[in-house]
């Protein structure tokens, strides 16, 4: 939000104050400025232009269309200017850009410097009005009027306007700040509380306002008045649609506002006085004399200001005449009801429209107005006639034209003032400090806010409707704290605090640290609906229907039912990226499945045959690596899911020797592994079936895992142990087993590290066998083992050992034998 320094001072004294000091005024008070910076009505501001006056000219020697000057501008010495200027003459009047001055045209600058032109000394330039930003000729140099004093500078002689303007950034409650009165209101009251000066706020007046005639009348119909509660218009004849003076482009320009005719201007500067959204109809385009306000008819169509033909909603609101669509109600302007050259009589209408509709469509069109943004947030419905009038006031004297009708105002249900009770003591008790009585008083009267009743410690508040987000006394408070200066509330000697108790392992902490590490590892999160098709139960093996929670008015048939998976919704984002050909995919998402339990509940606690889990799952799919020359075309694969599991479980400090591993995989996976801990199910991973990928039209294999959150995050130690690096060498030893075909290594790992819990550190497999040397239903597995004790250095007896009692427990326990 912009804000003119300039414009500020119609309404509050405060010329000559610092625009830096109003800054930090206005962000004690909860006004942030977020920045500040100097606005020129003309770039460069005219600095080091002067004016002059020619003593001489005469024709270059050397050049047929330069002429020698020499001009005078009020220093020691005239000086010589080569100028190639057809109109240039003795006796002028001129703007002269002195050696040094930068001059701007367009987006183009150049430096004014001595130099030699043709042979000839030339110190300076005589100027054309498009080489100084004043005009858009160049036909020849500015020819000033006899009065203009030599040496002037040409800033004051052309009384070019300088600004500040402040960049404010509103939080989204603050309605009654997006509009420099509303500003200067909050402004006035700091600085009144700061120091202590005795200010008034001025605000125009418009009692002059009065009614010429009623040879226009525009009748006005609301059918919506909760989309609208409140429509007020009036009509305007005989203007004169024209540019706009200097100084109120100036005023919009300065605000980053594009200037586009004096009609639309005055709405344009209506509303940034005083927040109030207005708009200017051709009153000769509206038909039947007749404004109706009503919903968009089904599949109706609008073309807007910009020229973009817009398919209507039954929710969207419209502005009509009584046949077609004339203005989108709050949002955007039609293409064809607009003020243009040849208008010469208005409709202009300054309405009160609900914030949900307005923000609704907006939305959905995505249309940001200056409009919009103030009717989504909450406008004042009680300032409709006041900005009404001012602006048919402002219309009447620069583009004329009389007042031709009676004000409209449709107001079935006035919205009025809101009643709050606040306490003195309260006030105190919240903001921590002991604030007198009239302190607080004063204050909320600099707000506008009417005390209607008040005894020693209570009042009884009248809150204006531009307060909309002002609705208890903790609202009144917070306006209390914010002018009185959070700055001025000591901090105490004495900190009050509670003793909270924080649950180990913090569940969201965890869940951060795994989604780094995930993300570092090159997936992204999603996000999915708990919402899904009831058909994936029915189609998918592995999850039943009767299991499934069902909405009772579900919005639609592919969200009538919650998820009793994470896996609909990731293969649902699979293939929304293969179809956009991203195809080398890994997401993970934390989720809850819902699942409805089968047996029979006592009545009274019916929540108990429901049942929610959380889980985290992951997804791969495609290339292992990005396509790259140096790289190969490897696919993602099992191992490649196996490893992102295992390296969860680590990062959580799961120790891997306590869990089991059994193939027991769920109907939708064609191969799959799971992990037990404790006889509890923590992970389940694999391949996800070939019909499961068809049904969702998934081209290319895709790799599943899901881990029971809670469960994980109860299998996480209490206490990690550190150890120093140790300072004895290991021991490897290496064994060719043969195996039955159908052992697997996690087996032939858990026996052996049974057989010794102290100097075994880590088994590996580093070789798999099958061919014509191996006995039929037989494989070769060869496995290292890493030996190392913390303490001592490890003999090879005290290896050979545990090395025989490994073979001996494989022998056992899974009838392998040594190769």
């Amino acid at each position: 939000m912009k804000i003119s320094y300039n414009w500020l001072k119609e309404y509050i004294d405060i010329e000559g104050m610092d625009p830096i000091e109003i800054s930090e005024t206005l962000t004690s008070s909860g006004l942030e400025v977020e920045g500040l910076e100097k606005f020129e009505a003309v770039k460069g501001g005219l600095e080091g232009i002067v004016i002059g006056k020619v003593i001489s000219c005469e024709k270059h020697p050397n050049a047929d269309k330069l002429s020698i000057t020499k001009v005078d501008i009020g220093s020691e010495e005239p000086l010589p200017i080569v100028c190639g200027a057809p109109n240039v003459a003795a006796g002028q009047k001129v703007v002269v850009a002195t050696p040094g001055t930068t001059l701007y045209m367009g987006d183009k600058e150049f430096e004014i410097k001595k130099a030699k032109i043709r042979g000839e000394t030339s110190q300076g330039m005589i100027c054309a009005e498009d080489e100084i930003g004043l005009g858009n000729t160049h036909d020849g140099i500015m020819v000033l009027d006899e009065g203009a004093e030599i040496g002037k500078p040409a800033k004051k002689y052309f009384d070019i306007q300088e600004d500040w303007v402040f960049e404010i950034g509103l939080t989204p409650n603050r309605t009654d700040a997006t509009s420099h009165y509303g500003v200067a209101r909050d402004l006035m009251a700091a600085m009144i509380q700061q120091n202590h000066k005795k200010l008034k706020l001025s605000k125009p007046s418009v009692e002059t306002f009065k009614v010429e005639d009623t040879s226009l009348p525009v009748k006005v119909v609301v059918e919506d008045t909760i989309a609208c509660p409140r429509y007020s218009g009036i009509t305007m004849k005989g203007i004169h649609v024209t540019e706009s003076p200097s100084w109120l482009k100036n005023r919009l320009n300065a605000i980053g506002i594009r200037p586009i005719n004096n009609i639309v201007d005055i709405t344009n500067f209506v509303l940034m006085e005083t927040g109030q959204p207005l708009h200017a109809f051709d009153a000769s385009k509206i038909k039947g004399q007749k404004v109706v306000v009503r919903k968009a008819h089904k599949d109706e169509t609008f073309i807007t200001l910009d020229g973009i033909k817009r398919d209507l909603r039954e929710t969207d609101l419209m502005i009509c005449d009584e046949n077609d669509g004339m203005c989108i109600a709050g949002v955007f302007g039609g293409a064809f009801s607009g003020v243009t050259e040849d208008t010469t009589d208005i409709f202009i209408e300054s309405a009160y429209f609900d914030p949900a509709h307005i923000r609704m469509t907006s939305k959905h069109h995505a249309l940001q107005t200056d409009a919009s943004f103030r009717f989504e947030r909450g406008a004042d419905p009680n300032i409709t006639i006041y900005a009404l009038k001012r602006a048919a006031m402002m219309i009447k004297e620069i583009a004329g034209g009389n007042i031709s009708s009676e004000i409209v105002d449709e107001y079935p249900e006035p919205v009025q003032n809101k009643n709050i009770n606040i306490s003195i003591n309260n006030v105190c008790k919240v903001i921590g400090k002991n604030i007198d009585a009239n302190i607080i008083r004063n204050i909320l009267k600099n707000l506008e806010f009417d005390i209607l009743e008040k005894n020693a410690d209570e009042m009884k508040l009248s809150v204006p409707t531009y307060r909309c987000d002002v609705v208890a006394e903790v609202d009144v408070i917070e306006e209390i704290l914010r002018i009185y200066g959070y700055n001025n509330v000591e901090i105490g000697d004495k900190l009050n605090a509670s003793i909270s108790f924080t649950k180990k392992p913090d569940p969201e902490k965890v869940q951060n640290t795994v989604a780094d590490m995930l993300s570092s590892e090159g997936f992204s999160e999603i996000m999915t609906n708990s919402l899904t098709k009831s058909e994936y139960s029915k189609k998918i093996a592995g999850f039943e229907p009767k299991n499934n929670v069902t909405l009772f008015n579900p919005l639609s048939s592919d969200l009538d039912v919650m998820r009793q998976s994470l896996l609909f919704g990731g293969l649902e984002s699979i293939v929304y990226n293969q179809n956009r050909k991203s195809l080398n995919l890994r997401f993970y998402e934390f989720g809850y499945s819902y699942v409805k339990k089968s047996t029979k509940i006592d009545g009274k606690d019916v929540l108990k045959k429901y049942h929610e889990k959380k889980y985290l799952s992951l997804f791969i799919s495609g290339r292992q690596h990005h396509e790259n020359w140096n790289l190969s075309d490897q696919q993602v694969d099992f191992y490649s899911l196996k490893s992102f599991i295992n390296q969860v479980l680590f990062r959580m400090g799961v120790d891997m020797k306590n869990v089991s591993v059994t193939e027991e995989p769920s109907p939708y996976y064609q191969y799959a592994l799971n992990y037990l801990i404790n006889d509890k199910k923590l992970a389940e991973f694999g391949l996800i079936h070939n019909e499961v990928l068809n049904h969702f039209e998934i081209r290319q294999p895709v790799f599943y895992g899901e881990i029971d959150w809670q469960l994980l995050l109860n299998s996480i130690p209490d206490n990690i142990n550190f150890y120093e690096i140790p300072k004895f060498p290991e021991v490897r030893r290496d064994l060719a087993l043969l195996v039955d075909k159908n052992t697997r290594f996690e087996q032939i790992e858990s026996i052996i590290n049974k057989s010794d819990k102290h100097i075994i550190k880590s088994v590996g497999l580093f070789d798999v066998y099958e061919g014509d040397k191996i006995k039929e239903g037989k494989k070769s597995y060869a496995v290292n083992i890493i030996f190392q004790d913390r303490k001592k250095t490890l003999t090879d007896k005290q290896v050979d050992k545990v090395v025989n009692i490994i073979i001996h427990n494989l022998g056992k326990e899974i009838n392998a034998e040594i190769r």
